[in-house]
């Protein structure tokens, strides 16, 4: 007798209980450390595997024709992936196009610019930060579907499950919410097409987490927005199955920015419940319907269309009955505030203060504890009113200490950490060290005397790519050429330089974008002129104006 076809969703249901779970994936190491579990839309994954204790309500595939689970399968996916089959590696025409004209562009900073533009227009870059970032959202329909053709696509996105190693809880997560309740269906391992075709069949959604590290569009597209941001550029994309809805109301701690790639979806935002929930600095919990209230913007998104929602505000995106959706959420800001800044400024000012001022380290009143504290805030006792002068007066003293610069510096090199390396235009690797022209052939090493002079010409990569640091005694500095596309998948990078380094390295950041001759570095000898040039072209922070 035939075995009938049991689909992955039905067997993973089947799974015991006292299976051990994977390992959840590692949370990244920040300073200010979030004390709660919470769900990340900047591309990070901080996930748990949770065993699944209800079944995905037929009312879900009560939408569906009824036709063999194979046959479905195959149509589901022809109809997905016929009219974006030229698009597999994530070129598309107009955007293609857009990159093409870009990398002509002469400083990164105006790139990322022009790039933003195109992403929410027809809407001004500088009236959106003035009048929409955040303070609400905004709603951008086109009536153009291939406006962001390219970006992404339901082929490229199942040609990387059959390329790339694509894991479980890290690189791909797959849930459900039906009649209420939000779950999580991620089984251990690789993430196979044959696995995740059916899950998404059955009626889950398929959120890819760094969509960054397998797509060189996405990567190029986030790598520039960075510095437009000055903050990490992340990005989830999300395939979501016709007459379902994958994720529960909730808010983020990002600013997002919903581009919508293929189908279409229905999309609710609410006003922050209350003025606490304004500008969170953590993501929320999952809410019901009841805690939520009405929505002020209740839209179906097409392809080419955009939304922009600041962090704290609620939305919920389900699909209409008779299409899928597939959209990539572009995130960032995530805890870049000025609490944020101050959370590293007020404690470096204390402890300067407390070595420099003999106020500081002055003692408490030997009674404080009998007319202090929340016992005793009741009390009209003026020691009360002379506690809290003294509070005030230690409160001002301490701006005096601040070492602002250096808090600053601090928040620069998480940034440096958390940022994609720049990808490179052909003109940039051709005369970058990854396009030297020395190289093996014909039994031996050709064009090795290929050398920088005092003569030759250079700039940073990027305007952002490197930064000067005072570390304590030494100065560093810190560089992104080297990061992964993977998040924090490599340590910081930086180097000690040399005090007669410091200040051609800080001519040489606020030249760009012109380019300049190493010889006229700020160094006393040309040795450490070429020398300092020889190292920064190694490490790819430099290239020259013309191929060595």
């Amino acid at each position: 007798m035939e075995r009938q076809h049991m689909s992955a969703f039905a067997l993973y249901k089947t799974l015991s209980t006292d299976l051990p779970a994977p390992p959840p994936a590692k949370k990244p190491s920040l300073q200010v450390a979030a004390k709660k579990k919470k769900k990340k839309e900047n591309g990070v994954a901080v996930t748990k595997t949770i065993t699944v204790k209800a079944q995905i309500k037929t009312e879900n595939k009560k939408i569906r024709k009824k036709v063999p689970k194979c046959a479905k399968k195959e149509e589901s996916l022809k109809r997905m992936t016929d009219e974006d089959e030229e698009c597999v590696n994530g070129d598309g025409e107009s955007l293609d196009a857009l990159l093409v004209q870009l990398a002509g562009v002469n400083n990164s900073r105006e790139r990322a610019s022009q790039l933003f533009q195109w992403i929410i227009s027809p809407i001004p870059a500088k009236a959106f930060f003035r009048d929409t970032w955040e303070k609400k959202p905004i709603l951008v329909q086109r009536r153009n579907p291939n406006y962001y053709k390219g970006l992404f696509s339901t082929a490229e996105f199942d040609r990387i499950l059959r390329q790339d190693d694509v894991q479980y809880g890290v690189n791909l997560d797959v849930t459900s919410y039906t009649n209420g309740k939000r779950e999580t269906h991620n089984p251990p391992g690789r993430a196979l097409p044959f696995t995740v075709w059916d899950f998404y069949e059955s009626g889950c959604s398929l959120r890819l987490l760094n969509p960054q590290a397998f797509s060189s569009t996405v990567w190029n597209v986030l790598s520039n927005l960075q510095e437009q941001f000055g903050s990490m550029a992340g990005a989830n994309v999300y395939l979501t199955p016709a007459g379902t809805q994958g994720f529960a109301p909730h808010y983020d701690d990002i600013e997002a920015f919903v581009v919508q790639l293929e189908g279409k979806k229905h999309w609710r935002v609410y006003n922050p419940r209350t003025e606490d929930e304004v500008l969170p600095v953590l993501s929320s919990p999952n809410f019901d319907q009841a805690e939520i209230g009405k929505p002020i913007l209740e839209v179906v998104l097409e392809a080419g269309d955009l939304l922009y929602f600041p962090r704290g505000f609620i939305h919920q995106g389900d699909c209409l009955p008779d299409v899928h959706s597939l959209h990539i959420t572009i995130s960032s800001f995530q805890k870049n505030s000025w609490g944020d800044l101050l959370h590293k400024v007020v404690p470096a000012a204390l402890e300067i203060a407390m070595e420099e001022d003999v106020e500081f380290r002055q003692g408490l009143p030997l009674d404080y504890l009998t007319y202090m504290g929340v016992q005793n805030s009741d009390k009209d006792d003026p020691r009360r009113t002379k506690f809290f002068s003294r509070i005030e007066n230690l409160m001002k003293k301490l701006r005096n200490y601040a070492p602002i610069d250096a808090a600053v510096d601090q928040k620069a090199r998480h940034f440096l950490h958390d940022c994609l390396p720049p990808m490179l235009t052909s003109e940039e690797l051709a005369s970058s060290v990854q396009g030297a022209p020395v190289r093996w052939e014909r039994g031996k090493v050709m064009d090795p005397g290929s050398r920088i002079t005092s003569q030759t010409r250079v700039r940073l990569i990027r305007a952002g790519c490197a930064r000067l640091c005072s570390d304590g005694d030494t100065v560093h500095l810190y560089y992104t050429t080297d990061n992964s596309r993977v998040y924090h998948k490599e340590e910081l990078k930086s180097f000690e330089i040399k005090p007669e380094h410091t200040d051609a390295i800080e001519s040489l950041i606020h030249s760009y974008p012109k380019f300049v001759s190493v010889g006229s570095f700020p160094c006393d000898f040309a040795e450490n002129k070429i020398s300092l040039a020889e190292l920064l072209f190694e490490r790819g922070i430099i290239h020259t104006a013309a191929r060595l």
